[in-house]
């Protein structure tokens, strides 16, 4: 068959999912399931997102609770890696970028005129996308923090910070004897966990990850993954990914976005086995993504 034919007989099938898809999405007008968790860390609501006149994010609400995984999903271009910056403040760096609607850490309030940018993006680290480690020694690397934030007292306490934040992120016996080599020559796997070692390293209370395993190979993604697991019982993680198998497996709570709405929100089982929501089935299912 001829590749005009295959895309006469394929072309109005994919329009008119785009048009089945656009007309549901077009009819959400909450959100299906609850957004709200009780021993949350983070709360949000009502949160808008601008870039300039255009809004990226529309309403949404979501918790994320302490000691658990929440995973967030959807199409390229849906809003979620948009929403996670606005976690730390992260959109402030935009100048056309306006975020509006209620956004707290422990009951207090994140936009807050009080509350130092910098000193948010401690409580609440990110590890982004592609790893970003500094031109710096290992060492260096994971002591920047605790020196910019006065963590440690002597260099026996910035020791323990280092080789403690390395042993955490599961990389300490792999550089444990090349501590003044460069950070940026190590594997790519390795370099993912120096910047999670660099983010914990100035004992944040949530890590936010931006697909960071996007780059990765399928064994440093599996070590990733155990990581994050061992993480949650010390922290709040909330991960934006395309992978849904990774979604399965890392978190306890996954979030569906589609077009800047937060369509569905539940338990990851549920998400993945009994969606509520037809756009979160049809997304799951492969119709379109």
């Amino acid at each position: 068959m001829s590749t005009a034919v295959m895309n006469d007989i394929l072309t109005p099938r994919m329009t008119s999912a785009r048009k089945e898809t656009r007309d549901v999405f077009e009819e959400i007008t909450g959100t299906v399931g609850d957004v709200t968790v009780v021993d949350a860390k983070m709360r949000t609501s009502g949160v808008d997102v601008f870039y300039g006149d255009k809004q990226a994010i529309h309403d949404v609400s979501l918790d994320i609770g302490n000691n658990e995984v929440v995973a967030m999903i959807g199409p390229s271009g849906c809003g979620k890696s948009t929403f996670l910056r606005c976690l730390n403040r992260m959109n402030d760096t935009i100048p056309s970028c306006r975020v509006t609607g209620s956004m707290s850490l422990d009951g207090e309030n994140l936009y807050g005129a009080d509350l130092d940018p910098v000193l948010l993006r401690a409580r609440v680290g990110m590890v982004f996308q592609k790893p970003n480690p500094f031109a710096k020694s290992i060492y260096d690397n994971v002591a920047y923090g605790p020196r910019i934030h006065g963590l440690a007292a002597n260099r026996a306490e910035l020791d323990d910070i280092v080789g403690e934040s390395l042993k955490r992120a599961g990389l300490f016996d792999e550089v444990k004897d090349r501590m003044d080599s460069p950070g940026t020559g190590l594997s790519g796997g390795q370099q993912q966990r120096l910047c999670i070692a660099r983010t914990i390293a100035v004992d944040p209370e949530v890590i936010l990850m931006d697909e960071p395993c996007s780059a990765l190979d399928p064994i440093a993604t599996a070590r990733i993954e155990e990581l994050i697991d061992e993480l949650r019982q010390n922290y709040a993680i909330a991960i934006v990914t395309h992978s849904m198998q990774q979604a399965a497996r890392v978190s306890q709570r996954t979030a569906y976005f589609h077009l800047g709405k937060l369509v569905e929100v539940g338990t990851t089982n549920t998400i993945f086995t009994n969606p509520g929501h037809e756009l979160t089935e049809n997304y799951i299912t492969g119709r379109f993504g």
